[in-house]
């Protein structure tokens, strides 16, 4: 019994949604006049025709398109939207309308949707929105005939069975969606990197993950070719140019030594460095037979 229940108030829904949006178009038949409430600017008739010939993949590729959606992979109402209208038509197509047909049914979902995040209409206001926008379907009558007047009863209602279980069954969501903004969170690191300045050949560069460029330049780069050339440069410039007061004095010192002064001074050099070779020597000599003398002598002791 409960499950009986159910089902009756699931099909029961529906036929209630679909009465009270008649009562709403006989409400409002006198205010709506010859006046239109959609605006057939969504997709042009070529765009529809170029829809029909695609599949599910190439339908949503062609909207991708004509919606202008540059950010599907990162702004989720982008995303929401494309999935809205490419369901939306696929619907449409397995349903056999005509072109004329899925141009108005396009239209009609932009303007429930426009009417939701522009107009900020609630869930009430829209369905006597979708009231005027079906009024006079089934008639005869041209002055009470709405914006939908190519589609049939039948038809009508199955386009409201469909709005019940995608737009309006979800409509705090879409709600939600264009009404509440959501913080963007960026996620990143951010790091300081620091390069080796270029060297200049014959010297290889440094490794980046080395040291730093400071320590670098001051302690480990070599000098550059140019630097190295101009430093030998102005090294032999300076050694190239006489000094005046340098010659007057080594004049003088050499002026005051006498040819046996410099024999006397030659054969004494030797002598000294023979004479300190020979001490070193000695002295080695007798800390070695001190060693051996020390042995002998603990090897000679009874144990």
């Amino acid at each position: 019994m409960p499950c009986k229940a159910s089902r009756a108030a699931v099909t029961f829904f529906p036929l209630l949604m679909w009465t009270w949006v008649m009562q709403e178009e006989d409400r409002d038949q006198v205010a709506i006049g010859g006046k239109k409430i959609i605006n057939r600017t969504f997709l042009s008739l070529s765009q529809i025709t170029a829809l029909s010939e695609q599949n599910v993949e190439g339908v949503q590729k062609k909207l991708e398109e004509f919606l202008n959606l540059k950010q599907l992979k990162t702004s989720l109402k982008e995303a929401i939207l494309l999935d809205y209208y490419t369901a939306g038509f696929w619907w449409a197509k397995e349903m056999n309308f005509s072109l004329i047909q899925l141009s108005g049914f396009m239209d009609l979902l932009n303007f429930l949707l426009e009417n939701l995040s522009d107009k900020h209409m609630t869930l009430g206001d829209n369905l006597k929105e979708l009231g005027k926008a079906m009024a006079g379907i089934g008639g005869t009558d041209s002055e009470r005939s709405g914006d939908l007047n190519f589609f049939s009863i039948e038809q009508a209602k199955a386009v409201i069975d469909y709005l019940n279980i995608s737009l309006f069954k979800h409509y705090k969501l879409y709600e939600y969606l264009f009404h509440n903004p959501r913080e963007e969170l960026v996620i990143s690191n951010e790091y300081m990197i620091e390069l080796a300045q270029p060297a200049v050949p014959p010297f290889p560069a440094v490794l980046e993950e080395g040291v730093p460029s400071d320590i670098c330049s001051s302690f480990i780069v070599s000098p550059t070719a140019a630097e190295t050339e101009s430093k030998g440069s102005d090294e032999e410039g300076y050694l190239e140019e006489p000094c005046p007061e340098v010659e007057s004095f080594e004049a003088d010192a050499v002026a005051g030594i006498t040819a046996e002064d410099q024999k006397s001074a030659v054969g004494e050099i030797p002598d000294e460095i023979i004479g300190n070779l020979e001490a070193e020597i000695n002295e080695k000599l007798q800390m070695q037979e001190e060693a051996y003398t020390l042995r002998t002598e603990k090897l000679r002791s009874p144990k």
